[in-house]
């Protein structure tokens, strides 16, 4: 169906003596099989084109010595050999490729017709350790644009998982991500020989490509955003690095500039770096008037945010722009947005908060600006009531479900300990006094089964109070919250000093057949149910930490499937 030859086929399985031995075939008769290696199948690929998509070094080299031509050769698609090995992160095939038809190859093999470059490709799909190479080889490439006049260093501001800044670590993670050595390239050769450095791999080659990146795309970029048209028509070179970018054609107006989209996307690393090397960025602004710092306010970028309220940093003017809709940072923050702003479960805390991130834009704002009216006529305040009814509505239904189902249990548990605290064990004397009162184990049942019945009523009554609370959306500040924590505390103590009470107790029963067995078996029963309400501990953690920290922060997680899910 596609037409191919034989040749075609031996690559595509992968038989890669069948695909030498076709070669030497093809050698030996050179003028009967003239133009068998550049004959293309229905797609436009040529055998070096399959070879580069199955990924066979072997065969790829083979083909490449046997017709070094072949690297130009584009298909349908205008995809090169080498872009398609580009494309699919296939590093070393690429630099063999490139090494062996060099001395052949123009400057259609790493572009299609789009304008989309094989460093396109390489930063889209997080090839970090090619897209740093393919800079090294072709510096020129930091400054094409594809047709809708995105640059790489676009692309790279909308990679927040690729910084340390942008991921959520535990404090396991953490300790491997600072003692993980890892090889960083630092020249290309064929055979790709690395050397060490003591920075993990995905962020430490960041690195590097964005110093490299920098150098060919920051400073040119910057001197045409800030001296304009009038400045190209006066100056040549400049004009030369317009028309680069323009690439046959005007980007889209409205693109944000990479300090704006890395600023949006939390990536501290590229900001930094962006303003050290063109410090007037700083006064970019998108096309609806926002600058950095609305930016950050409005998609919640703590770190970002942050970064420009410092002395060396703040410029006052920065605080006091209003966009085109008359909005100010004020405004921005109290929009609700999807994006979820902390590691925090639930409505209810993830309403606290955006109330704690709206007084935190507040307090750096001046005091004018709280009740300053948008074109809409509406003040931040109205903006915040008026974009958050659904959340209050949701939070105060989360509150209420967690409620409700946690009174039951410890009403229970309530109910059991009532019962364990007016048993005694053991029989009593003449006296009326328990007989075992003198050994540890009653007296760790006696006041195990005191807490036990307290604790449960007290997160009995602190679960009631939540139900019976209104959803104002100053409750969910505190008010909530720290009930929600009270509760919870009194709860989780309930479950584990019912645990011990129980054991306390029933150890009497085996003390005098399996005593030497009793203490290790209560024990690691103690322990199995302390790790199964381990499992339910997160929510507790995150309230804690939610009530407690002073604002959100804005993360990527990266889950052990690879998906990156915003925080």
């Amino acid at each position: 169906m596609l037409r191919e030859t034989a040749l075609h086929v031996a690559i595509a399985h992968g038989s890669e003596d069948i695909v030498e031995e076709l070669l030497k075939i093809i050698h030996a008769n050179k003028k009967e099989f003239e133009n068998a290696l550049k004959y293309k199948n229905d797609q436009g690929n040529t055998p070096l084109h399959v070879a580069a998509s199955t990924g066979s070094l072997r065969t790829c080299i083979c083909i490449a010595e046997a017709e070094p031509s072949m690297g130009n050769e584009l298909n349908k698609e205008g995809k090169s050999p080498l872009f398609l090995a580009a494309l699919l992160g296939r590093t070393e095939i690429f630099f063999h490729l490139h090494s062996i038809c060099e001395s052949h190859l123009g400057t259609s093999y790493y572009r299609k017709e789009d304008g989309e470059t094989i460093l396109h490709c390489a930063i889209k799909r997080e090839y970090w350790d090619l897209a740093y190479r393919i800079l090294l080889l072709h510096g020129e490439l930091a400054i094409c644009v594809d047709e809708n006049g995105i640059l790489p260093i676009h692309l790279l501001a909308e990679k927040p998982s690729a910084f340390r800044s942008g991921c959520h670590l535990g404090w396991w993670s953490k300790i491997v991500y600072y003692w993980t050595p890892v090889d960083v390239p630092k020249k290309i050769d064929t055979s790709l020989k690395r050397r060490e450095h003591k920075f993990p791999e995905n962020y430490q080659t960041c690195f590097s490509f964005i110093q490299l990146l920098w150098r060919w795309t920051i400073i040119p970029v910057g001197k045409v955003c800030d001296k304009g048209k009038k400045a190209d028509e006066e100056n040549p070179e400049r004009s030369n690095v317009t028309l680069k970018l323009r690439h046959e054609g005007e980007p889209q107006v409205d693109k944000e500039t990479p300090i704006l989209s890395a600023a949006k996307n939390g990536i501290i690393e590229m900001v930094e770096r962006i303003l050290r090397r063109f410090p007037m960025a700083i006064h970019d602004e998108t096309s609806e008037g926002k600058n950095i710092v609305m930016l950050a306010a409005e998609y919640r970028q703590t770190q970002v945010y942050e970064l420009f309220c410092k002395r060396h940093l703040r410029i006052e003017s920065m605080f006091h722009k209003l966009d085109n809709r008359g909005n100010s940072a004020l405004h921005l923050a109290a929009k609700q947005i999807e994006l979820k702003t902390g590691l925090i479960p639930g409505a209810a805390l993830q309403m606290q908060w955006e109330i704690k991130w709206y007084e935190h834009i507040m307090k750096s704002m001046p005091r004018g600006f709280l009740h300053l009216p948008n074109k809409d006529g509406k003040t931040p305040g109205d903006v915040f009531m008026d974009t958050h009814k659904l959340l209050v509505e949701e939070g105060g239904k989360w509150l209420s479900d967690t409620s409700n189902a946690c009174s039951i249990v410890a009403g229970l548990f309530v109910t059991v300990a009532f019962n364990m605290s007016t048993t005694v064990p053991g029989e009593l004397d003449e006296k009326g006094n328990p007989r075992l009162e003198k050994q540890l184990a009653f007296n760790i049942f006696a006041i195990s089964s005191y807490i036990s019945f307290y604790s449960s009523l007290l997160a009995m009554i602190m679960f009631l109070a939540i139900l019976t609370s209104g959803n104002k959306e100053s409750s969910f500040r505190s008010t909530l919250p720290m009930k929600l924590l009270f509760a919870l505390t009194a709860f989780y103590v309930s479950i584990a000093s019912t645990a011990i009470c129980f054991s306390a107790a029933h150890f009497f029963i085996l003390r005098q057949n399996l005593k030497s067995a009793a203490f290790p078996a209560y024990s690691w029963a103690v322990l199995l149910l302390i790790c199964f309400a381990i499992s339910g501990f997160p929510l507790y953690f995150h309230l804690t930490w939610a009530i407690f920290k002073r604002v959100p922060h804005h993360h990527q997680m990266i889950t052990p499937a690879g998906f990156h899910i915003k925080h």
